[in-house]
């Protein structure tokens, strides 16, 4: 791969391995550019803390180590810090205030919930629900038309169970969306990995038959996600099996 713009740290406690480490095996696997992109943390008014994302605390330490890297290894690597999150437009503001004052150069959107943690359910678990799957594709289209966001990680993570006829309507309507915007849609390397719902071949068909691009996002939880060619080249070869053109570099 030429670059790699889904890459997570520890700091999202489900992510393991120490920053340099990813830097390293990028550049020994021949990336010319590595995005981070850990799980954005939100500032909660009743003071909540997550146990899937970043916590406020960690961010000055996320830039500073990162920073550090960009600087050393510039001449192997670019590298690029930004955040992967969900679109909660009633926390969005104080995200802005927060993030405000940091050098962030990028963010994609990770739609895990489509309502503010504790209270919402996470959309990768399964579900018959027309309702949740509408409201899925409504915030991630929100999210997208926002601006905040390069494109959408894992665009098919909404586990729906119910009946083909729903499914092909909602994520027609997605994929159609992504294609009149030229974003892509995520080949996902996690869920190719282990063998998800996501990235799912059904999906892959309404791109096709869209005419989507694709992205490959190696969503890297340890540092040796970077050097599984073997995963990689199964990303790479659903693009081609579905006929999706291959976006290897994304505008900054």
């Amino acid at each position: 791969m030429f670059a790699n713009y889904h890459t997570h740290t520890k700091r999202c406690f489900h992510a393991i391995g120490e920053d340099r480490e990813y830097v390293e095996q990028a550049v020994k696997s021949g990336f010319k550019i590595l995005g981070f992109s850990d799980h954005c943390p939100w500032v909660f008014p009743d003071n909540y803390v997550s146990d899937m994302r970043m916590s406020p605390q960690t961010v000055d330490g996320y830039f500073q180590s990162l920073t550090d890297l960009k600087k050393e290894y510039e001449k192997d690597i670019k590298i690029y810090i930004g955040f992967e999150a969900e679109y909660i437009p009633e926390l969005v503001e104080a995200q802005d205030k927060f993030l405000k004052d940091y050098p962030v150069d990028y963010m994609i959107l990770g739609q895990h919930f489509i309502e503010r943690e504790p209270y919402a359910h996470y959309v990768g678990r399964p579900s018959p629900s027309e309702e949740r799957l509408v409201k899925y594709v409504d915030s991630v289209i929100e999210g997208m038309e926002s601006g905040r966001y390069k494109y959408v990680a894992h665009p098919d993570l909404v586990y729906f169970t119910g009946s083909d006829e729903i499914y092909e309507k909602h994520f027609t309507r997605l994929c159609e969306y992504l294609k009149s915007k030229n974003l892509p849609v995520e080949i996902n390397g996690i869920g190719v990995r282990d063998g998800r719902h996501y990235t799912s071949e059904k999906f892959l068909k309404i791109a096709q038959r869209i005419g989507n691009t694709a992205i490959v996002g190696v969503d890297a939880h340890y540092p040796s996600a970077l050097a599984d060619n073997e995963n990689i080249e199964k990303c790479h070869k659903l693009a081609e099996k579905f006929g999706l053109e291959i976006i290897e570099k994304i505008d900054m």
